[in-house]
């Protein structure tokens, strides 16, 4: 696990319940391998030997966590224990007589390593997930296709989706002004996406000149001068006022196995905050967007450039469909719509 409100996948689908637990009775004790240095260190290239030394030092935090394991209820793992080797810390918590949780929200049984650490592949071992699936006790699996995979290998399997903070994520009052924003939000290693989009994006400058502008947030080295990007660093304290000054957001997606596995986040997040979302009908996307209803899901070039067209044209339009997209966040996807039952997996 990382730091707090560093990873997507921990943020969005436990930290933000944490205090709703504990004011239930279930009381989380996390276990991080990463610090803020350590994590910083870890995705950038080079280092071997200073990453390996990280590596140690998290298989030694492990071995300690298992012998004091049985002092807990559960564990609860999120896409795994540690991040190289097979499931040998799971399968000595089972060895053990603890009780696992298993969450995850990725086809993490798929190889997908970061650019800074692709020597690094041949250690992940994505087969261990079918593993820490048959060692759980329950799993939580993000969307239906996940969902599918783990019932392969385990029986009691619940689809918990993503969720955001709706209290927390709310829309600021958009003005039709000029240039409009579209937005892309993502990391590293998502950029890869977000590079999808751009035949469509130059296609957009073409048509529309400076009228409109684009901007990347949570790859701060993220640079395109034909485009005039210069990709803005995450932080938390800044991801809303920078999300809020976006009037649309995207969301490219490839049709492979990986971005089957998505759970939705990125359109979540800006649906929650009332951007109109525009995103590959890949995966779970095509259940959380109903097309020109509360968002839109276009399948070819063609199709993404006369959509965006629309949405840049039309203000009204992007207030009745980021509207659409805000209330299907809060009934669907939000932390209050889901937070019950979280805490009856939990507690069964």
């Amino acid at each position: 696990m990382h730091y707090p409100d560093r990873a997507p996948n921990q943020r969005f689908r436990i930290e933000q319940y944490v205090q709703f637990l504990q004011d239930n009775g279930v009381h989380l004790e996390f276990s991080y391998l990463l610090g803020p240095q350590e994590d910083k260190l870890f995705y950038a290239p080079g280092n071997f030997f200073k990453k390996l030394g990280i590596v140690l030092r998290s298989w030694k935090k492990r071995k300690q966590d298992v012998r004091r394991a049985k002092n807990f209820d559960a564990v609860l793992i999120i896409r795994e224990s540690i991040f190289i080797g097979p499931a040998l810390f799971e399968k000595r918590l089972k060895k053990r007589g603890v009780k696992i949780i298993y969450d995850f929200d990725d086809a993490i049984w798929k190889l997908d390593v970061s650019r800074s650490n692709r020597w690094f592949g041949f250690l992940k071992f994505p087969a261990k997930t079918a593993s820490i699936i048959r060692l759980a006790d329950v799993v939580m699996a993000g969307n239906q296709y996940l969902a599918d995979f783990a019932l392969r290998y385990n029986k009691n399997v619940h689809i918990v989706p993503t969720t955001v903070d709706t209290n927390q994520f709310t829309g600021a009052e958009q003005t039709p002004q000029s240039p409009v924003i579209i937005g892309w939000s993502g990391s590293l290693t998502t950029i890869k996406h977000f590079d999808l989009a751009l035949p469509v994006l130059r296609k957009i400058r073409e048509k529309y000149g400076r009228q409109v502008r684009f901007k990347v947030i949570g790859h701060h080295a993220f640079r395109n001068e034909e485009l005039d990007i210069t990709g803005v660093a995450w932080t938390k304290t800044s991801e809303v006022p920078e999300l809020r000054e976006i009037h649309i957001g995207i969301m490219p997606l490839p049709d492979d196995e990986w971005a089957k596995g998505k759970c939705g986040l990125k359109g979540l997040v800006y649906m929650s905050l009332g951007i109109p979302t525009v995103m590959s009908p890949v995966g779970v996307n095509s259940e959380i967007i109903r097309h020109g209803q509360n968002g839109f899901l276009p399948k070819t070039e063609e199709e993404w450039l006369e959509v965006l067209s629309q949405l840049i044209e039309n203000p009204e339009l992007r207030k009745s469909i980021g509207e659409a997209g805000r209330k299907t966040a809060v009934e669907r996807y939000s932390v209050l719509s889901q937070r019950e039952r979280y805490l009856k997996i939990l507690g069964e």
